[in-house]
């Protein structure tokens, strides 16, 4: 099931016949039982899937996500949400995805690399064409990214690798960027405060929440909260964000100041800003209610159920959807893939200042949409991307 609510969109924009049956499915899926030999007893068999959902807007971006429970229909959705996204900040991206079913955890630096070889064997004619440019998601990184434009050697045939082979500086740091931009808009907007008054929770410290809570120390912002999947620490008075920074490769946050708490307690921590920066699904109908943040801005995509965004909607707690709060890294990931194909050269500040300058024209659109139709963010967010992608189709002659 589509996660764009077209009915409810018809109410502001037109859908006819076409545009539902181009955009309630995806274009394209590939099931692939990826296998591959690292060593002469071991054998690994994963199964992989890529997702194209919608091109009108450009070739399919997005994230190799690795982990031992992904699904089709998981990249199926993540697929989905890049062509919001990238419709939203209007980079002209379509939407895909890839998601390889493999603990990474459990592979060793050389197994990950064959693995990684032999997705690109896999797909080598796709990516080879530009129909799908990968990055970085959950369970890879710049690494997997380096050995992909090391089978192909064609530099914007993949972004987030790193800068010594062609990677963008500050891509690593983007999205995370991109949720303290989001949230420095959204806190003067829906608190009436700057983001230096603002105490904030971020669930989930991988890299996502970790950048994040760098850029708000340096707003000035207050980290009360962290947690990743190893538990929670807390400091009502602030946490040391340097420490915590220098002991994120570790996926630790040992000798910090703080008491331990659960992400489940974290959540509901009375705070100003709370941001789920982990994985998704981890608000529910079931917890939503004991959400006591003013405002919940989504780090990660969809960390919302449907029913938790009903209930705190209900709740009158705002939301900043997924679509706008964590576009930094696919924004960047443009500068990157733009600068592959010209040969131009971006320095990390340029594309902090370009994330910025992106997600506040983003935002401002979303917030005037919302007041217009009396919508949520989110809606609002949602209907102003499928009237880009509408206006794409209808440009390219398909509808």
């Amino acid at each position: 099931m589509a996660i764009m609510d077209l009915e409810r969109m018809s109410k502001y924009v037109e859908v006819n016949r076409q545009v539902r049956m181009l955009l309630e499915r995806p274009e394209k899926e590939m099931s692939i039982r990826l296998s591959t030999r690292v060593s002469s007893e071991e054998m690994i068999v994963a199964d992989t899937y890529v997702v194209y959902y919608n091109t009108a807007r450009g070739v399919a971006k997005g994230g190799v996500r690795m982990a031992p429970d992904v699904s089709l229909e998981e990249v199926r959705n993540l697929a989905e949400l890049m062509v919001w996204k990238t419709a939203l900040t209007k980079i002209p991206f379509g939407g895909g995805k890839a998601g390889i079913c493999l603990d990474p955890l459990k592979l060793s630096d050389f197994a990950k690399r064959e693995v990684t070889r032999e997705f690109v064997h896999i797909l080598k004619e796709e990516l080879i064409a530009g129909n799908y440019v990968p990055a970085p998601d959950m369970g890879t990184s710049a690494r997997e990214m380096a050995i992909i434009y090391g089978e192909l050697h064609i530099p914007e045939c993949v972004t987030g690798k790193p800068p010594s082979v062609g990677g963008l500086p500050g891509r690593r740091e983007a999205t995370g960027r991109g949720v303290v931009a989001a949230a420095k808009l959204a806190a003067k907007e829906c608190l009436g405060k700057d983001l230096s008054q603002c105490t904030v929770v971020i669930q989930g410290f991988g890299n996502v929440g970790s950048y994040a809570a760098q850029f708000l120390h340096e707003l000035g912002g207050t980290l009360v909260a962290a947690s990743n999947s190893r538990g929670g620490i807390l400091n009502r008075q602030g946490l040391p964000v340097p420490e915590l920074m220098a002991h994120y490769p570790r996926r630790r946050f040992e000798g910090v100041e703080a008491e331990t708490v659960s992400n489940q307690e974290l959540l509901a921590l009375d705070v100003d800003i709370l941001i789920p920066a982990a994985t998704g699904g981890v608000i529910t109908g079931d917890t939503a209610e004991a959400v006591r943040a003013k405002l919940v801005l989504e780090g990660a995509n969809g960390p919302l159920t449907p029913e938790a965004d009903e209930i705190l909607g209900k709740r009158g707690i705002p939301v900043i959807p997924d679509i706008l709060a964590n576009s930094g890294g696919v924004i960047a990931s443009y500068i990157e893939w733009r600068n592959a194909k010209s040969g131009s050269i971006t320095m990390a500040e340029e594309v902090y200042e370009f994330i910025d300058t992106l997600i506040e024209r983003a935002f401002q659109a979303m917030m005037q949409t919302a007041h217009e139709h009396e919508l949520s963010y989110r809606d609002a967010a949602m209907l102003l991307a499928l009237d880009e992608v509408i206006g794409a189709m209808r440009d390219r002659g398909w509808v």
